[in-house]
This record gives structure tokens, C-alpha cells and sequence, in this order.
């Protein structure tokens, strides 16, 4: 997968259990209501406009499409709102998550019997054969007629609306924050009817976040190396490490700083093993992208490269859906700030 690719696609990136739950973004708690998901009436129709494209829901979606883009923070999001029983076919998965029962919940969604294309998702065809409601995709590549998709214009005149996520109309990610995922939370709350539960998801998550944050304020910031576990994006050995997105809002929250913050203009940079070496590496964020193993990829690094402080004292955190775009960001902030202050939290 190119650099571009999974980049624009989201790496982003979160659980919802029950139909009418409501997730606790942090451990994975639902809260069990008999009340329906969305109303079908109330409070509708409801006019989000959404990269440029204006679109009006006359009532809540009950046959969503969710593409691949290598992420999850669209179905995570949508299972975190408690919206399981609206998901027809979902191609997203990392096949781990920080939140107990997510992975597990995300991998019983139904994924349609679909033959995917080149670029592991649903091609036009297949798309449409769906009889979608609402097509959800990670940036604006998904709609891309040139890459064998259905384009948002062919969805609606099969009466189908569509979504891309924060940052994604332009497949830039590198301006991604937090900020991005709880609009998410919020236009997909609008859409369903159920703006509640994602105001008290957000509300949840920003408590910890600020609870965190307070605690390692004033401590120094160690310098964090961010990559993907066992991923080829480039040409260098170390290709897949992390230069800026949600990344960095996560570790500053965290008390961190990423230490290859200025090594690329855009989401990521691709390194020799020269510049790796010399750099100062305090801590370690090893990100698992459907990676069996990623903890032995961690040791083995930090075994390559004895010098680092990371190194010498064993600091590391392996992460999978949490530091992407999505609903659990409070994670990934609570478990990189214990790796780098422990004696604060």
C-alpha cells in the first residue's frame, strides 16, 4: 500500500454493543436502553452538508455501506452511537482494538460476500447492488469514479446519500485532531437522530483527556517515535513512521512530543535506518494495522537500537484503533501518558 494511499485513506481511524447502546469510549460499557436506535420521524429532515455536497435525511439511515479505507473509525463510531443493526455490509477492521469487545464486534458485522477490488474495497457494481441508504468512506477516494468506485452523484440516483470524514475531502490527513473525531461523532449523531449520546460520548471523553493532560502538565516532554508495525510504505527501512496528523495532538495530551514531527511535510516520512539511529528516541508507539504480532515488533526495535532511551528503559505502548480518527482518543491519550509518566497518572 503507497504511502498516499494510506495516508489519504485514514490510517485514522472508534464500541457499541447493543442496537440501542450507548459506548463508553473508554471501556467499552454500554449503556442498555429499549428504546429504538433513530427515530424515523422526529426531529427530521435533517440538512448536513458535507465536502462541498449538500444532502437532506428525511429520516434515519437503515442501510449503511461502510468502505474500507483502511479504517475504522466509521463503523466504530457507528457502534459507539449504538447503530449496529443500521450497518448492511462493512469492509473496515484491524482486527485489534484497545476497547474490550470491539474487534470482536466489529468482526460479526456482515461484510456482504462482496469481491473487493485491487484497492480492497467495494467496487461500483457491488456498491450499488447493496440497495445502500448511506455510503460511508474515509476520504474522497472512495467516490472516485477512476478508481472503480461508485461516485456520490451515482449513489444518490439510486437514492443513496453519502459521507466523508473529517479531513478526508481532499485525502490530506495531516491536519487531522481530535477535533476531527468528534465532528465525526456529531454529523453521524445529526444523521441518525441520535446527537445525545454523541454529545455525551464526546463530553466523556474530553473529561479524561483534561484529567490527563492536567496530571503530566509542567512534566517534560519526551520524545516519541510513532510507526506502523511491519509496514512497507516507501523506499527506506523505516517507511511507515509518523510525521504529523492526530498523532501529535494525542501525544501532546499525552505530555509527549513526536520526536520525527519535521522529518516530512505531509503524514509521513520515510527514513533510513542512519537517521533513525541517530535520533533521540525517549519512548516508542508502535501502531498495529492488522499486525498478529506487533509487541515483537516493538521489542525487536528497541533491541536494534540499544542507544535509545526508549531502550533502556523498556518504554513502549502498541496501539491499533485508539490513535486514529474515531471515538476513543481518550484511550490512546490515558495509555502513551502512563508509558511516559508513569509516576504522574
Amino acid at each position: 500500500m503507497s504511502p498516499k494511499r494510506l495516508a489519504a485513506l485514514g490510517v485514522t481511524a472508534v464500541v457499541g454493543l447493543a442496537t440501542a447502546g450507548c459506548a463508553d469510549a473508554s471501556d467499552g460499557k454500554t449503556a442498555k436502553s429499549d428504546k429504538p436506535a433513530a427515530s424515523s420521524a422526529a426531529g427530521y429532515p435533517v440538512t448536513l452538508e458535507n465536502c462541498g455536497v449538500k444532502q437532506t435525511f428525511t429520516k434515519a439511515p437503515s442501510r449503511v455501506v461502510v468502505m474500507n479505507g483502511a479504517s475504522v473509525a466509521e463503523v466504530s463510531t457507528l457502534l459507539a452511537l449504538g447503530l449496529k443493526d443500521r450497518i448492511v455490509v462493512n469492509q473496515q477492521t484491524y482486527g485489534r482494538s484497545e476497547v474490550p469487545g470491539r474487534a470482536d464486534e466489529i468482526k460479526a458485522l456482515p461484510k456482504g460476500d462482496i469481491e473487493l477490488n485491487d484497492a480492497f474495497d467495494i467496487p461500483r457494481e457491488a456498491m450499488l447492488a447493496q440497495r445502500p441508504d448511506l455510503v460511508l468512506s474515509t476520504t474522497a477516494y472512495g467516490f472516485d469514479a477512476k478508481n472503480g468506485f461508485a461516485t456520490r452523484d451515482q449513489l444518490e440516483q439510486v437514492g443513496a446519500n453519502s459521507y466523508i470524514s473529517p479531513q478526508g475531502c481532499d485525502q490530506d490527513t495531516s491536519g487531522m485532531t481530535m477535533e476531527d473525531s468528534r465532528t465525526l461523532l456529531r454529523d453521524l449523531g445529526k444523521v441518525f437522530g441520535v446527537s445525545d449520546r454523541a454529545e455525551k460520548l464526546i463530553a466523556e471523553s474530553d473529561k479524561r483527556i483534561a484529567a490527563i493532560a492536567e496530571k503530566v502538565e509542567g512534566e517534560k516532554k519526551p520524545e516519541v517515535m510513532v510507526l506502523f508495525s511491519n509496514m512497507a510504505m516507501g523506499g527506506n527501512d523505516f517507511s511507515s513512521v509518523v510525521a504529523k496528523g492526530i498523532y501529535n495532538d494525542i501525544l501532546a495530551k499525552a505530555g509527549g512530543a513526536n520526536a520525527f514531527e519535521n522529518a516530512a511535510e505531509g503524514s509521513f516520512a520515510d527514513l533510513s535506518k542512519e537517521k533513525v539511529a541517530v535520533a533521540d528516541v525517549d519512548a516508542l508507539v508502535v501502531i498495529s494495522y492488522n499486525d498478529p504480532d506487533p509487541t515483537a515488533y516493538a521489542k525487536k526495535l528497541l533491541k536494534e537500537f540499544p542507544q535509545w532511551t526508549a531502550a533502556k528503559n523498556d518504554a513502549y505502548v502498541v496501539l491499533s484503533d485508539s490513535i486514529y480518527l474515531g471515538p476513543s482518543n481518550d484511550v490512546a491519550v490515558e495509555k502513551i501518558a502512563r508509558t511516559l509518566h508513569p509516576d504522574a497518572l
